[in-house]
């Protein structure tokens, strides 16, 4: 009777996880059809996590024959946006897209409100992009190599980024306390409102992706000095790297990815993943991507999850052997 009551126990169990499977199974068959997809953009509207999301969000709503809503929530470093991701129902209707600040906020954050590891589904990683570290027109500051010499001069520097822990900041810091040089950081709440800043030349330098200074550098409301990549970008073929203006091996690439609340049905998460692969190949989308200098890569949910976590455990160390913290 024990080995009998043992079977039935078994099967009960083996019922229930194929009845959940069946469940899931139905219910990722019938999405995107329940009702509208919602799109976090993690920054405020004006930086890059905005325009790729705004870029995307068309093309996802004509290929999945539903509504696709662009929300913005910024503030944190893309953390309180984020939290919403992780924290909607898992019931495929709700994706964020991210940038490189997502890898670094659980170091630099005391408390955070989600396992970045446990609570997110990756979905895609779209694409990486050289920043640009830049110079407002009022500073007299024309070239990378002049802001070195009057950097090693001991002439103090200071310099905007989009938001504390950003790769912008963390890789500028890194150069200056390699270098030795006196460089400020101060933080701004995204792309927009930095941009707005160095144009206006209230802030001395700034650092954002190419994705985000280009457009203001073509009208010649910045001044472009270098770039993080270790090649030169094609979209700015005279701006020298930093690698090769006398630091050998810098690098540090922007990047923007797509995730989602972890349960997610994986049927949801592997299409998703499709019609974003698909979006990124239409000539339309890859244009407006490419003309902002992104490099496509479309890394799906398995490399994109690897891809963070090595980036967190890069930039996570910097972030604790410095003490920085927002």
């Amino acid at each position: 009777m024990k080995t009998l009551g043992k079977s039935i126990t078994i099967l009960c169990s083996t019922g229930l996880v194929l009845l959940g499977l069946q469940t899931t199974s139905v219910h990722a068959s019938e999405w995107p059809t329940q009702k509208a997809i919602r799109f976090i953009s993690v920054y405020p509207p004006g930086g890059s996590v905005d325009q790729v999301t705004r870029i995307l969000a068309p093309a996802l709503q004509a290929q999945l024959k539903q509504s696709v809503v662009v929300e913005n929530i910024g503030g944190a470093s893309g953390m309180i946006g984020t939290a919403a991701v992780a924290k909607a129902d898992p019931d495929g209707y709700t994706f964020g897209l991210v940038f490189d600040t997502h890898a670094v906020n659980p170091a630099l954050k005391d408390k955070i409100p989600f396992d970045t590891k446990k609570d997110l589904a990756y979905i895609t990683m779209i694409g990486t992009a050289p920043m640009v570290l830049a110079a407002a027109k009022n500073t007299g500051i024309t070239s990378f190599k002049q802001l070195i010499e009057l950097s090693k001069a001991k002439k103090p520097q200071t310099f905007g980024s989009i938001g504390t822990g950003s790769l912008g900041h963390l890789s500028m810091a890194q150069l200056a306390k390699n270098a030795g040089f006196d460089w400020s950081h101060v933080p701004y709440k995204g792309g927009g409102p930095l941009m707005q800043d160095a144009i206006g030349g209230h802030i001395p330098l700034s650092v954002g992706s190419i994705f985000l200074v280009k457009p203001h550098s073509d009208a010649g409301s910045l001044i472009p000095l270098a770039v993080t990549t270790t090649a030169r970008s094609k979209d700015m073929p005279n701006v020298p790297t930093i690698a090769e203006s006398g630091f050998p091996g810098f690098e540090a690439p922007a990047w923007w990815g797509v995730i989602a609340p972890a349960k997610t049905p994986v049927a949801v998460i592997n299409r998703m993943h499709q019609e974003i692969a698909i979006a990124l190949k239409k000539k339309e989308i890859s244009e407006k991507l490419d003309q902002q200098g992104m490099d496509i890569v479309g890394l799906g949910p398995e490399a994109f999850r690897d891809f963070n976590d090595k980036q967190m455990s890069l930039w996570g160390k910097f972030v604790i052997d410095n003490g920085i913290k927002d």
